[in-house]
C-alpha cells in the first residue's frame, strides 16, 4: 500500500492496547497498520514538539494522586523515551504546547492544570505551576472541579482552560513561569452544559467551544477585551432523545466548515460555518461505523477525516468535499481502544 503519510494513535490499554500505535494513511484514504511504537498506559492525548522530532503524551493515570506526562524522541518506526515529570494532578487528559515550548497539561481528576517546558532537545523541566481550579456545576459530573482541556491563544499570550466540573473557561497568562489569571479570570458556560474542548477560528477572534454534557456548541468571541457566549447550537438532531455526549471538535483551515463528535448517537456533526459572523449551520451527520467517536482529526491536507472509536476498538476513514464539507467513507481498521489521533 502506498502509505502517504502516518499518524500516531493514542490509547487506553485497559483491553489489549500496549502503548501508542502508528498507522498509515494513503492517498487513497486507506488505512494501514504498522505497528506499536511505544508501552506505555493509557496514553490518551498526545502532542508534536513544533520541529516534529518530539512526542509529549499524558498517561491517563492515578497514582497516588499524581499522573504523569512522558517526552519522545520520534525514529522510523519507534519512539524512544527522553523524559517523565509529574503534570500536577490526577488524571490528565490533555496535553497542549506553544511556540515558546511551554507546556500546559490538563488534570481531569485534580482540576488542575500543569505548566512545563520543555528544551529542543525535548527534555521536560520540572513541573513548574499547578492551576487549581475551584466550584461546581449544576449535574452529577460536576460536584468539583474537571479540567478537561487546556489551549494557548493563536492571537495572544493567553491559557484557555476548559473545566467541564465548574462549567467555565479559565483565562490566564504565562509570567515568570507561572500562571497568572487575567482581570476576567473565568466565563461561564450555559448551565450544565460542561465544556470539554474548543476550536479556533483561523481569523483567531472566534473560539468554538464544545459542550460535553449538553451536547452543543457555543460561539465564544471577545467585545471590548472580555469574552461573552454569542450563540450556542446542538450538535445532535431534534428527534434523537437518547443519551449521548460530545466529544472532539475541529474546523478547517479556511473556516469554512465545523465538524463535532457524538458518543451516543454515534456521529460526526457537521456545520457550515458563517463568514460574516461565525454562526453555524448544521449540514449533517455521518454515522461513524462504530461506538464512541472519542477523537477525530482531519489529515494534513484535510482531504479525509479520521475518527477514533473507543468501543468499538476500530478506525475509520472519511474522504471529505471542501465544497461540501461532506464526508464520504473509504475505509476501516482494527485498533485497541483508540481514543487520540494525531497527525
Amino acid at each position: 500500500m502506498n502509505t502517504a503519510q502516518t499518524f500516531y494513535v493514542g490509547t487506553y490499554t485497559k483491553k489489549d492496547s500496549k502503548g501508542i500505535y502508528k498507522y498509515g494513511l494513503s492517498k487513497a484514504g486507506k488505512l494501514s497498520k504498522i505497528g506499536l511504537q511505544a508501552t506505555i498506559v493509557n496514553p490518551t492525548f498526545l502532542v508534536k514538539s513544533n520541529d516534529k522530532k518530539s512526542l509529549f503524551v499524558i498517561g491517563e493515570t492515578d497514582k497516588n494522586g499524581v499522573g504523569f506526562i512522558r517526552s519522545f524522541k520520534i525514529e522510523k518506526d519507534s519512539l524512544t523515551q527522553i523524559s517523565k515529570e509529574k503534570t500536577g494532578g490526577a488524571g490528565p487528559c490533555f496535553v497542549g504546547i506553544n511556540k515558546d515550548n511551554y507546556i500546559v497539561t490538563a488534570n481531569y481528576r485534580a482540576g488542575t492544570v500543569g505548566l512545563l517546558k520543555t528544551d529542543t532537545n525535548g527534555k521536560l523541566s520540572k513541573l513548574l505551576d499547578v492551576q487549581q481550579h475551584f466550584g461546581k456545576g449544576t449535574t452529577e459530573r460536576q460536584k468539583a472541579p474537571h479540567a478537561h482541556s487546556a489551549w494557548f491563544h493563536p492571537a495572544k499570550k493567553e491559557v484557555i482552560s476548559i473545566d467541564l466540573g465548574t462549567n467555565e473557561i479559565w483565562f490566564s497568562k504565562i509570567e515568570n513561569d507561572k500562571f497568572t489569571f487575567t482581570a476576567q479570570q473565568k466565563l461561564a458556560m450555559p448551565i450544565g452544559s460542561g465544556p470539554r474542548h474548543l476550536t479556533f477560528h483561523p481569523n483567531k477572534k472566534w473560539m468554538y467551544v464544545l459542550n460535553e454534557l449538553g451536547n452543543t456548541v457555543s460561539l465564544v468571541k471577545e467585545n471590548n477585551g472580555k469574552y461573552f457566549v454569542e450563540s450556542t447550537i446542538t450538535t445532535l438532531p431534534a428527534d434523537f432523545t437518547e443519551f449521548s455526549k460530545s466529544a472532539d471538535i475541529h474546523i478547517t483551515k479556511d473556516g469554512k466548515f465545523l465538524y463535532a463528535s457524538n458518543r451516543g448517537h454515534q456521529s460526526i456533526a457537521i456545520f457550515e460555518v458563517n463568514k460574516e459572523n461565525g454562526s453555524l449551520k448544521t449540514i449533517g451527520y455521518e454515522n461513524v461505523r462504530g461506538d464512541h467517536p472519542r477523537n477525530f482529526s482531519l489529515s494534513p491536507n484535510e482531504d479525509f477525516l479520521i475518527v477514533a472509536n473507543q468501543n468499538t476498538d476500530n478506525i475509520i476513514s472519511f474522504k471529505r468535499d471542501e465544497k461540501t464539507g461532506n464526508l464520504t467513507f473509504v475505509d476501516e481498521i482494527k485498533a485497541p481502544m483508540p481514543v487520540c489521533i494525531l497527525f
